[in-house]
């Protein structure tokens, strides 16, 4: 399935993620902590990088895709 963009990060703990900015994907990675507002996540430390922290208020967004079979969030 095409992952799309999710604007409730607060909910994404623990979820892999693709994270974006202006539609180009920028990292990929599994949320370690995220805030409800103002709206921010850190994708936990990985082989791609260490812990990091993006914000929807500059400009990034959480993709995420569904799992099959079940349609249920990753």
């Amino acid at each position: 399935m095409k992952p799309y963009p999710y604007s409730d990060w607060h909910r994404l703990i623990g979820v892999p993620v693709e994270i974006r900015l202006d539609s180009k994907l920028v990292r990929g990675g599994v949320v370690d902590e995220a805030r409800p507002r103002p709206a921010a996540l850190w994708l936990a430390a990985d082989a791609g990088g260490g812990r990091e922290l993006f914000t929807a208020a500059e400009g990034y967004e959480a993709w995420i895709r569904l799992r099959e079979p079940g349609g249920r969030l990753c």
